[in-house]
């Protein structure tokens, strides 16, 4: 009997706040929220963004305040200036036939001079040039085409929480989301630890763009051009791996397996999909599944805007027939759209092999049994959607048929569609929508869309697609397509419920949700998220209900942890951990006999008694 991978674990941060015992969650549906749970989404989401009821005249305007603080949002000044974001103008001071003259300092002159200078004579003041045909970069600053994006709460500052020095903003969001999914757990990682051989954690996780921030690649590549030079962590920070490194040296100390799978917008799930092989075939029985992004920066906000992917200001007016853009509303999935919109986080899972997880009375969120990804074959453009998507979806929908029922896939899942707000994904996806859903039997199958809320996140969309849908799971609230109130005419709708209006449908109402996912290159992906309900129904049926009873008396201590650390979180108390030169292992702590392996103050010991598999 396989072991099966459930969340025991999650955190994070995006536009809608911090993950963790989703809160981020409550922000998408907070109207339709019982009061407790809202104020306590706000005193959240107020303590993030460090924000203070005392500053505010009413307890109106504040909640106003922290609400208008996130989702997605015209770009605030602590990224970049989007009226007057800097860059270079390429000018021509002279030709060949009017030659110039100049003084230089003599340590400013070129090593090499170029062919059109000509040194005339040296005074007081530096050198005194010639030159011809001269042209130059100079400073200057333009408007950007796009100014909408989808950043953390605003006054959040990731680095604030924890020693950060030189690493780039990705790398800061990776710390935060990794070190909150820990802590959410409500058990010590040394317990866990107590419970496991060292090289039975895995770590997956990464960032599609890697970092492209001065502290990573984005000033390692500015660098020579700008006459600067590069410095000895741009580099190394900069690796699209990077957020596993992280987590492995400067959290868990793991030493187990680790990289990131890499696919455009489908890598959260990629990465997912290695932790799932692993706990299934007992190479690891915990993993921590994540990835982190932090696009927002002229570079990449051009880049994607050159290939017209993204909602653009003007394109927004000409939408909605008005002179100003709608920045809450730039991104809308299925309706009438013209682009994505960008968006910064990062999102963190830990999945655990069910027999551990009810061994230490972990805390049961979903189970996470399956993914499926699929590349599109031969296509003519490299970033235009392909028929990928049809397998993953379809091959995620008969294996939820095949683990849990027909009437579980037909009348009691939905949809977290990849949703980009792009006119070309709003057809190539419902198509694949409609179709799947005939061929199963599916009817008014439910469909929403977190990029309405969050903007596209890229690698780490998936993520946040996860996270809403624990949330569904915990308040029983689908959360609708935000700015959506009508379906545009060439998407298919054939058996498809597109949820246009927050669905109460019970905690238990939703027995399996698919996440899709549809990345740039054909990289596809659709996962497979079973409920705390009917996971723990299976895990019943595997191991009998003593050993459920077993363990629901040891998560009452686990519960209490967790309970406390949200404490701390509205309080505003909660610690980013990150453990920079302590417990460094080196050579003289590894012991080697000829069946095992000892590794000073890790509890067990890793096995070297291998079997042939072949």
């Amino acid at each position: 009997m396989k072991a099966m991978p459930v969340v025991v674990g999650f955190g994070g941060v995006n536009a809608a706040g911090r993950s963790t015992f989703h809160l981020g969650y409550r922000r998408l549906v907070e109207e339709a929220l019982p009061s407790e749970k809202r104020n306590e989404m706000i005193t959240a989401l107020a303590a993030l963004s460090g924000m203070s009821a005392e500053d505010y005249s009413t307890a109106e305007a504040f909640e106003s305040a922290v609400l208008e603080n996130s989702l997605i949002r015209k770009i605030g000044a602590e990224h970049f200036d989007v009226d007057h974001a800097p860059g270079m103008k390429r000018v021509e001071l002279c030709t060949a036939k009017q030659a110039i003259e100049f003084t230089m300092k003599k340590r400013d002159l070129p090593a090499q001079l170029p062919d059109s200078w000509t040194i005339i004579g040296e005074d007081k003041a530096g050198i005194r040039l010639s030159a011809s045909d001269l042209n130059a970069l100079l400073p200057t600053s333009r408007k950007m085409a796009v100014s909408t994006a989808g950043t953390v709460p605003s006054g959040f500052d990731p680095a604030a929480r924890y020693s950060s020095r030189h690493h780039p903003r990705g790398l800061q969001l990776n710390m935060f989301a990794a070190s909150d999914a820990l802590q959410s757990m409500g058990i010590a990682w040394s317990e866990v630890m107590a419970h496991i051989n060292p090289d039975q954690v895995s770590v997956y996780s990464g960032s599609a763009m890697a970092q492209l921030d001065d502290a990573g690649n984005g000033g390692l590549l500015r660098a020579r051009w700008q006459g600067d030079r590069a410095s000895s962590k741009q580099c190394p920070l900069g690796l699209v791996e990077m957020p596993a490194d992280f987590v492995n040296a400067y959290l868990l100390g793991s030493v187990g397996s680790t990289g990131a799978a890499v696919g455009a917008c489908a890598s959260f799930l990629y990465n997912l999909n290695l932790a799932i092989e692993d706990i299934k075939e007992g190479r690891a029985l915990v993993a921590f599944v994540g990835n982190a992004e932090a696009p927002v920066n002229p570079e990449v906000i051009e880049g994607y805007a050159a290939m017209s992917a993204l909602a653009t200001d003007d394109n927004l007016c000409k939408l909605d027939g008005s002179e100003q853009a709608d920045h809450r509303r730039a991104s809308r999935p299925f309706a009438d759209n013209c682009g994505f919109t960008i968006a910064e986080g990062a999102q963190y899972a830990v999945i655990m092999a069910d027999t551990l997880a009810l061994e230490l009375g972990a805390n049961i969120h979903a189970s996470t049994p399956a993914v499926y990804v699929n590349a599109d074959g031969f296509k003519k453009s490299i970033s235009a959607p392909g028929i990928g998507n049809y397998l993953t979806l379809a091959k995620s929908v008969a294996f939820a048929r095949s683990l849990l029922g027909r009437e579980s896939v037909e009348q009691r899942s939905f949809v977290q569609a990849h949703g980009s707000s792009t006119p070309a994904n709003r057809v190539t996806e419902s198509i694949i929508f409609e179709r799947v859903a005939k061929a199963f039997g599916i009817e008014n199958w439910p469909i929403t869309a977190m990029k309405s809320y969050l903007g596209h996140s890229l690698g780490v969309a998936s993520g946040d697609q996860l996270m809403a849908t624990l949330g569904v799971w915990a308040d029983g609230i689908i959360p609708r397509i935000n700015n959506v109130t009508e379906i545009a005419d060439d998407v298919y709708q054939e058996k498809l419920d597109y949820v246009t209006a927050h669905r109460n449908v019970g905690v238990d109402g939703i027995d399996v949700a698919f996440l899709n996912a549809k990345g740039f290159g054909g990289n596809n992906a659709s996962g497979v998220v079973v409920s705390p309900a009917k996971t723990m129904s299976l895990l019943a049926a595997r191991h009998g209900e003593a050993k459920l009873a077993q363990w629901q008396e040891r998560n009452k201590s686990v519960a209490a942890q967790s309970e406390a650390y949200k404490q701390q979180i509205l309080a505003g108390e909660d610690v980013t951990q990150y453990s920079f030169g302590e417990h460094v292992v080196m050579d003289e702590a590894v012991e080697i006999s000829e069946f095992s392996l000892s590794i000073e103050s890790y509890a067990r010991d890793v096995s070297l008694d291998i079997e042939n598999p072949y």
